[in-house]
């Protein structure tokens, strides 16, 4: 089987939603910050067990007000990755706030909760801090050294398999 899958990543501006694309499909990081305005598209064939999933992946550009993201660039997705950066407490203090915006739009999509940066952080620390603010996440990443980036990406299209079945 083969299919093809939307998943938008979304977040504050600079948490690295770029950064975790680009080590994703090409492998590469770089330190210079580029700005997403807009909503830049890049694509990657996953293989999951007998199947092939081509992951077409929305990098939307950074808002502090999900409620201000265009309908038009969420619309049609089959998982969101929520970005948030691990050394700025700012991009997760209103995550459940976030998260709930998005459950109530959009019903039934899975949301994976990703700390990036963690190369920069105490990861303890930062795991009590989560905690302490009751904040779920599904990885702790890396787009830097790599760290869980192809994990989260190959998760995901397994999980998107399995639902497609």
């Amino acid at each position: 089987m083969s299919v093809s899958k939307k998943i938008v990543l979304l977040g504050h501006f600079g948490v690295g939603k770029s950064s975790l694309l680009r080590r994703f499909v090409e492998n590469t990081f770089s330190e210079n910050y580029m700005v997403t305005i807009g909503v830049h598209i890049m694509k990657k064939e996953v293989a999951v067990e007998n199947d092939a999933v081509t992951l077409i992946i929305w990098d939307v550009e950074g808002t502090d007000d999900f409620t201000k993201y265009r309908s038009s660039y969420l619309m049609g997705a089959s998982s969101f990755i929520y970005v948030f950066d691990a050394t700025r407490a700012i991009t997760y203090s209103d995550l459940k706030y976030n998260l709930n915006h998005i459950n109530e739009k959009f019903r039934g999509i899975p949301v994976h909760v990703v700390g990036n940066k963690v190369d920069l952080v105490d990861e303890n620390d930062l795991l009590k801090e989560l905690e302490a603010q009751e904040i779920k996440h599904s990885y702790l990443s890396s787009a830097k050294t790599g760290k869980n980036v192809e994990l989260l990406f190959q998760d995901i299209a397994a999980q998107l398999v399995t639902h497609a079945q």
